[in-house]
């Protein structure tokens, strides 16, 4: 992880100089993530199916972004992005069990991430480039509590990474439509965090609007708990930009 952060930090310091906007810019936005949830969790060497023993699956999750750009030489911009996904649902875990809990049970899953990224604009035309670096305060809990007994289990995640960030954008001419991807990533140690998504935007006066989809994909280790799940789904935007 290490090695990794000196890298994007390197590269980060080479393209600051050649990289500023014309003038200062603040954005906000609000998303509708329409998602589901799939893959395992694990506490101490037990595993369950989220999905298929769990039954936790498709939900609404809210996500919320804010960003502030400038043009002043050297220094980067800001942008900050939070996301919560929570997700319910009735199961059966076999004799085997999990983590002490067998039979029917009630599962809640909650994970919560807030992003600051500080990137750079390395092209700012009709081909858009972004380059960053993200420190994500990552949170992820699984509650398992048996429906007709006493026995719970709890799976949880705590950790702030630092991920690598791009951002493209392709616009179309005299149209005010584009289209673009953006997204964060790292991978180390066994453990990897993918989280990206493609859409297409119109923007009209301050007004911006995007739709599109979103796949998030952790795979994350916290002593005894592990997390590889994916969440992924289509996403509506609106947003304001000055």
């Amino acid at each position: 992880m290490r090695k990794l952060m000196l890298a994007v930090g390197g590269s980060l310091i080479l393209v600051a100089p050649l990289s500023q906007a014309d003038v200062v810019g603040l954005g906000a936005s609000v998303s509708y993530w329409d998602s589901d949830l799939s893959g395992k969790a694990a506490t101490n060497n037990d595993l369950v199916d989220v999905e298929n023993d769990l039954n936790l699956g498709g939900d609404s999750t809210a996500n919320a972004s804010l960003y502030l750009e400038h043009p002043v030489p050297v220094l980067p911009n800001i942008r900050i992005n939070y996301t919560r996904v929570k997700q319910s649902g009735r199961g059966q875990v076999g004799l085997v069990g999990f983590d002490g809990v067998t039979g029917d049970v009630q599962s809640d899953f909650d994970l919560e991430q807030l992003d600051l990224t500080l990137y750079y604009e390395v092209l700012d035309n009709w081909v858009n480039l972004d380059l960053g670096l993200t420190a994500r305060d990552l949170a992820g809990d699984l509650t398992v509590q048996e429906v007709n007994g006493l026995a719970t289990s709890e799976t949880s995640v705590d950790a702030v990474i630092p991920m690598g960030y791009l951002a493209a954008r392709f616009d179309l001419p005299f149209t005010g439509v584009s289209v673009g991807t953006e997204g964060n990533f790292i991978s180390y140690g066994g453990d990897s965090l993918l989280d990206f998504n493609v859409y297409g935007q119109y923007e009209i006066a301050l007004l911006r609007f995007r739709a599109g989809y979103r796949q998030m994909s952790i795979d994350y280790e916290d002593g005894n708990d592990r997390l590889d799940v994916e969440i992924g789904g289509p996403f509506v935007s609106a947003g304001v930009s000055f």
